[in-house]
């Protein structure tokens, strides 16, 4: 059967599918159009599988709010150049429409609904890593539901974004400044008493660990001292060597210092004050949580140095964040 430029055409635009790509197809299928979607289908799920080790680090990341329902996803690509490529716009925006307009409860429920051309989620990700030749991944989706949803994509990349929650409506400026709180400063969660328990206890012990360190290294430093010789001259052995060639440690120096290091550390780290530690390391949670929790995090849109929470408190006493979803392709 021949095929005509107008039936490679035709595929095309039924599918979206380069022209060589589908004058393939249609030869193959030998004229017919529903074969030849199927051929095209099948050949991006064996370039996906085929490229299914690779990273996606490049990638859009969308947002949309109605309503009451906020959705955030991200779909990912290998290189910034596909990324930037109209079709692959196109397809995160389409996914993006297809999840509010579902609003599936996960992302694997998100891979089956239906974009606007009846095609699924999965299958139009497939057929895109198809047709460029790249790997393309559904990232990330979360969703959320309130009274009122902020919403805010970095402008320049498009590769991060958020989406906060608030238990009332709040001035649009307010609820972007926020959202975008959220983008730059990555909070792990919106208060401390939320965040999450393995989270709290690794920080916790984090901060037992470095100050048992430190209260060590003050007692060393202190017999160092006393002893007439400079901690910083032997704060390693590789300092303790050369500093001796160097002449800043005579060898009856340093083998001193090796000796108040190794015995002072044991008998300090023996003799630690426990309710001592819990204090101090206590302080350093708390230091953490000003950093890392949303309401506590210095407010990034105030000119003054105040915590979201109150920025918050001064433009309406009621309003309250009550959740956010953030997703990066940005960050380490």
């Amino acid at each position: 059967m021949q095929i005509t430029a107008k039936d490679v055409a035709k595929l095309r635009q039924m599918t979206g599918a380069g022209m060589m790509d589908c004058k393939k197809a249609l030869v193959e299928a030998d004229g017919d159009f529903a074969r030849a979607q199927e051929i095209i289908r099948e050949k991006g799920k064996l370039v996906a599988a085929k490229r299914a080790d690779r990273e996606t680090t490049e990638g859009a990341v969308k947002v949309r709010v109605e309503g009451g329902k906020g959705i955030i996803i991200c779909l990912g690509c290998e290189t910034d150049f596909v990324s930037q490529n109209a079709e692959f716009q196109a397809l995160a925006n389409g996914i993006a429409d297809a999840a509010m307009a579902g609003f599936p409860a996960d992302i694997e429920a998100l891979k089956a609904c239906r974009m606007a051309n009846g095609e699924t989620v999965e299958d139009a990700i497939s057929q895109q890593t198809g047709k460029s030749g790249e790997k393309h991944s559904l990232a990330f989706y979360g969703k959320i539901e309130a009274p009122y949803i902020a919403q805010y994509v970095h402008a320049i990349n498009g590769k991060l974004g958020a989406i906060v929650a608030f238990n009332k409506a709040v001035p649009e400026d307010l609820g972007k400044g926020v959202a975008m709180q959220v983008v730059s400063m990555n909070p792990v969660s919106v208060s401390a008493s939320e965040c999450p328990k393995e989270v709290v206890e690794k920080e916790l012990q984090i901060a037992i660990e470095k100050t048992k360190e430190e209260q060590v290294q003050k007692a060393v430093d202190a017999a160092l001292k006393k002893a007439g010789i400079n901690p910083a001259h032997c704060d390693s052995e590789d300092h303790i060597e050369s500093n001796t060639a160097k002449g800043w440690l005579t060898p009856e120096q340093a083998q001193q210092a090796r000796e108040i290091k190794k015995t002072v550390a044991e008998q300090k780290a023996a003799n630690l004050p426990e309710q001592m530690v819990q204090n101090i390391a206590q302080g350093r949670l708390q230091k953490f949580f000003k950093e890392n929790t949303l309401e506590e995090q210095e407010y990034q849109m105030s000119d003054g140095k105040v915590s979201v929470k109150d920025a918050i408190a001064a433009i309406d006493k009621d309003a309250k964040v009550l959740s956010f979803y953030r997703f990066s392709l940005t960050d380490d």
